[in-house]
């Protein structure tokens, strides 16, 4: 038996590494931890957010592939975007995401913003001028400024900030599935790799709240 153990031993090792190279996507490569992980606020699903930047080219060229993954999203899994908050600009944009949501605009919005910005080259350089934008999507320039005033819009800008540090974002878009794992297009190794490390991760997610 003592002489079978060195065998054994040398046999599970080998089958370990023989997994570690066919396994497409690696930790700490392709997808990174968060530590310590941070809470959801998604209940029994799977949390899937997307950390963005309404001036970030990256996440313009995504927003259309984001939509069409969301709508094969799975019923575990829920998604949400999150303004990225670097600065005193993104912190305008971000104002205007949440004056949005609250408003019951983004959906129209969303990706007219994008589109306004990186397709038309606006330049918005306060929030009233945003608020004339945001005009055309049936509220008033006054409604937005109230809204993006609020105490309510002030908390989620104030979360969306402290949130994007205990992730650890450096850039965007980045994903972050369940407060767990964050997710570049880069480090996925491409916009197709990128989603199916997303799906996996969602699945494995899934899996852990099951048991």
């Amino acid at each position: 038996m003592s002489r079978r153990l060195p065998v054994l031993v040398l046999g599970l090792l080998l089958s370990a590494c023989a997994g570690a190279e066919n396994a497409r996507f690696v930790e700490g490569q392709h997808y990174f931890r968060i530590n310590p992980p941070q809470p959801t606020a998604s209940g029994n699903k799977v949390e899937v957010v997307e950390l963005f930047s309404y001036l970030c080219i990256h996440c313009a060229n995504l927003e259309p592939a984001v939509k069409d993954w969301k709508q094969r999203l799975p019923e575990h899994a829920a998604f949400s975007h999150m303004p990225a908050i670097f600065n005193d600009t993104l912190a305008m944009y971000g104002r205007a995401f949440y004056a949005a949501e609250a408003l019951g605009i983004l959906e129209a919005s969303h990706q007219a913003l994008f589109d306004a910005l990186h397709r038309e080259r606006r330049q918005f350089r306060s929030l009233e001028e945003l608020a004339a934008f945001y005009a055309q999507f049936g509220v008033s320039e006054q409604q937005f400024l109230d809204a993006a005033r609020s105490f309510a819009v002030e908390t989620k800008l104030r979360r969306a900030r402290e949130m994007g540090i205990r992730y650890g974002i450096d850039g965007t878009p980045t994903f972050v599935v369940n407060g767990k794992w964050r997710v570049t297009v880069g480090s996925a190794g491409g916009v197709e790799a990128f989603f199916e490390l997303i799906d996996e991760l969602i699945a494995r997610e899934a899996k852990e709240k099951t048991g």
